[in-house]
């Protein structure tokens, strides 16, 4: 099997046809035909379900198809990085709206001092979709709170980051005091994510283990938009210690939550290291730096950092 193959069959399951994608890349079409033909006779098995309106890829021609992308993706690195005579590539990195409050401006600042040649694509989203997006392949690295969705993930262990109180200093009933405890905030109204986002689920399961459930009027999945429902001051929210980055001091009354057993686990997860291009490894050397000089420095509170 020939690069050249992937690339003739990435480029006609894209068009969804063998003609179009034949003038695509400037080959006769019966010659791309033969082509396609010899790559599942090397597989042994169909790639390709034919019709008089083009093509769709069968279910195994699907799950070569992401590979295929993956690889060419690589093999394109390999080539940039070997003409450039240093390291270089494209690697795409999942933040969820917390973590990239703390983390995100620095890892950028990171990766442009150590590694210029590496582009680099951050997407923000809810920790649920980003394990999607990565077992989907459309995600190289990625800082999730939990790994039941893995699917040969390489998962290394980062940081825990306590979780704060978060409400406007005025609002009725907030307790005083620099730390709380769950059980002596059961009453406030709370704004919180979805149950969708791992951060939900943990507070849930803080309130189930007291015996208690959470006083949920407003469920927010963004960030900004949370928050600005909290300045409101009708509803308090909790949050992790990386949240609290983007509050001005003095802005919002914060008491860290000190019950044991509530704090959120970070996880830098990646496809499995045979998977990753050298760009990509490079990434996560830095993503894992960049966070854990963070909370030495005393910029991310932490519960417990898990040394590398």
């Amino acid at each position: 099997m020939e690069l050249r193959q992937l690339r003739y069959f990435v480029r006609v399951v894209e068009a969804g046809s063998i003609g179009r994608a034949a003038m695509s890349i400037g080959m006769v079409t019966s010659a791309l035909s033969q082509q396609i033909s010899r790559l599942e006779g090397e597989l042994s098995t169909r790639l390709l379900q034919r019709s008089a309106s083009g093509v769709v890829p069968t279910d195994a021609g699907l799950a070569f198809f992401r590979q295929a992308q993956l690889a060419l993706r690589h093999a394109d690195d390999a080539v940039q990085a070997a003409q450039q005579a240093r390291l270089a590539g494209h690697v795409s990195v999942g933040l969820s709206s917390t973590t990239a409050a703390i983390l995100g401006a620095p890892f950028l600042q990171a990766m442009n001092e150590r590694y210029p040649d590496i582009r680099l694509h951050l997407v923000e989203a809810l920790s649920g979709h980003l394990a999607d997006m990565l077992n989907g392949r459309l995600l190289d690295l990625a800082i999730v709170f939990q790994a039941e969705s893995a699917r040969r993930w390489s998962i290394m262990p980062l940081l825990d980051e306590p979780l704060f109180l978060c409400a406007r200093r005025d609002m009725p009933e907030l307790p005083a005091g620099q730390t709380t405890r769950l059980a002596d905030i059961a009453h406030l109204p709370l704004v919180l994510p979805s149950p969708r986002h791992g951060l939900r689920a943990l507070v849930n399961n803080a309130f189930l283990q007291l015996g208690q459930t959470p006083r949920v009027v407003a469920e927010v999945d963004g960030l900004s938009l949370l928050m600005d429902v909290v300045q409101l001051g009708s509803a308090a929210t909790i949050q992790p210690s990386s949240a609290t980055a983007r509050i001005a001091p003095g802005q919002l009354h914060m008491a860290r939550i000190d019950d044991a057993q509530l704090f959120r686990p970070n996880l830098l997860v990646s496809l499995s290291d045979d998977e990753l291009s050298p760009a990509a490894l490079a990434a996560r050397l830095v993503l894992a730096d960049v966070s854990r000089t963070l909370a030495r420095e005393g910029k991310w509170a932490v519960v417990t950092l898990h040394d590398s």
